[in-house]
């Protein structure tokens, strides 16, 4: 296997561009103080994001998934915890797919 500096410069210009972009927003907030609208915004972002990312995968799945995204939802409301709901999630999908169908 052979270092591509081609392939490890646009690695680095990703990872740069990732950063200042992320630094740029927390700097922005630190010195700026975002009016009430956005700060609610700001709140349920996270959740938004991860529905956005979760929801084309689950359309596209089958009923372990579908399963398993019904004990992320259990657990969710049960505990209130994203970390909690996604483990119990993952442990449910890798459950349903070890059992023989």
């Amino acid at each position: 296997m052979s270092l591509r500096w081609d392939v490890l410069a646009a690695i680095l210009a990703m990872a740069g561009a990732t950063y200042l972009l992320r630094a740029g927003g927390y700097a922005l907030l630190r010195a700026t103080r975002p009016p009430p609208f956005v700060q609610a915004m700001l709140t349920y972002l996270p959740g938004c994001i991860f529905v956005a990312f979760v929801t084309p995968a689950l359309v596209a799945g089958g009923p372990h998934q579908w399963l398993a995204a019904a004990c992320v939802a259990g657990v969710m409301l049960g505990t209130r915890s994203y970390a909690l709901a996604i483990l119990g999630g993952v442990a449910a999908l890798w459950l349903l797919t070890l059992a023989p169908v």
